[in-house]
């Protein structure tokens, strides 16, 4: 039996694009975005709504989103005029509750089972959550109230921008059953072109598949839709997060176009690499590394190998082999390691060191 929580996902709407709109009144009604230089292949970390009009999204090539759009505004990020309004926002959470879960600089989730504020209203609070960081920090949230994450997150993109939607208790079977496949957590494109193939287009269609056929098409992960599918999602709220890996990556502005001109590259990625591990402490152990190459072509490849440290050769080594699966020239390239938590130690970490290591969309 799922236990009843009463959880509030917050997400602000356009994170970066709200903020620099908001340091700069006159980009406000304009298409704007945060990210690279067109000129050297940059990518869109995030964009207003203005700028949304135009087909342009988080990940999109800084130089195709300025086709799209010519009048289009490309900000470089400001990470440390992120990382204080996203504290700012942290500490207007924890004055509801101290079961606060960061997903991102812009997004948490929050158990306000407990919370005696609003008469333990999850609505009101949710109200007065937006309402607060709308007064303070002067940007817009989405929040999602639910019986649990999985359906709070939803819930909390149902009414954007600067929105709430509630799905209560009672609410959640109908809900579910109309819901579409392809919002579920972890169906992607390929998943999801399965689903439809099968003719499953939504929770009602997946319900009608017993277990075996589940494990039959999806594997391991037939029971997760299912218990999906019933709108069931028993994971609590974590206030500690573990790191799972550390990486760091280039997209260079001319092609890398020889395997030579690849490895020469390492020793500034091994540079860029030792100060995020320095971030992490000693609290993890690395267990393997591992090399990402995406060719001038966009195909992608990523090798791996174990190893219990950074070490050069190995890099080298994953180099020459990811390389050799293309031959051909490579604009970005990334190496990290992947951790694993050592024995009894802290590993709660600062989401927003976490999380400006890589530039998302902050929808």
């Amino acid at each position: 039996m799922e236990l009843q929580r009463k959880i509030i996902h917050c997400d602000c709407d356009c994170f970066y694009a709200s903020i620099e709109m908001r340091d700069n009144p006159e980009l406000v009604g304009k298409p704007i975005a945060v990210g690279g230089s067109p000129e050297r292949r940059g990518v869109v970390a995030t964009c207003n709504y203005e700028a949304r009009k135009f087909g342009i999204h988080s990940a999109l090539a800084s130089a195709t989103a300025r086709k799209r759009c010519p009048g289009l505004i490309i900000i470089r990020p400001d990470m440390e005029k992120y990382r204080l309004a996203s504290q700012q926002m942290h500490q207007i959470f924890a004055s509801y509750t101290p079961l606060i879960e960061p997903l991102s600089l812009d997004e948490a989730y929050l158990d306000v089972s407990d919370c005696k504020q609003h008469q333990g209203s999850a609505t009101h609070i949710a109200e007065a959550i937006r309402q607060e960081v709308r007064d303070a920090i002067r940007i817009t949230i989405s929040a999602g109230i639910a019986p649990n994450k999985f359906l709070a997150k939803i819930a909390s993109d149902w009414k954007k921008p600067d929105g709430q939607f509630v799905i209560r208790p009672e609410q959640v079977d109908a809900f579910v059953a109309e819901l579409p496949v392809n919002k579920l957590h972890g169906v992607g494109k390929v998943t999801a072109g399965k689903m439809k193939r099968l003719g499953i287009d939504t929770c009602r269609d997946l319900r009608k598949l017993d277990n075996q056929q589940l494990q039959k098409y999806f594997g391991s992960f037939g029971e997760r839709l299912h218990q999906l599918s019933l709108g069931i999602d028993n994971r609590p709220v974590q206030t500690e997060r573990v790191r799972k890996s550390v990486s760091v990556e280039n997209t260079y502005a001319a092609d890398l176009p020889k395997l030579q001109n690849c490895l020469e590259e390492l020793p500034d990625l091994m540079q860029q690499l030792a100060k995020r591990m320095d971030r992490i402490g000693a609290d993890y152990s690395i267990h393997k590394q591992f090399i990402k190459i995406k060719f001038h072509d966009f195909v992608q490849t990523t090798v791996e190998m174990l190893s219990e440290n950074c070490d050069m050769s190995n890099f080298t080594k994953l180099c020459e082999d990811g390389f050799a699966r293309g031959s051909k020239p490579v604009r970005l390239l990334g190496i990290g390691v992947r951790l694993t938590p050592k024995p009894e130690s802290d590993t709660d970490e600062n989401p927003a060191d976490q999380l400006s290591l890589t530039l998302e969309d902050q929808a």
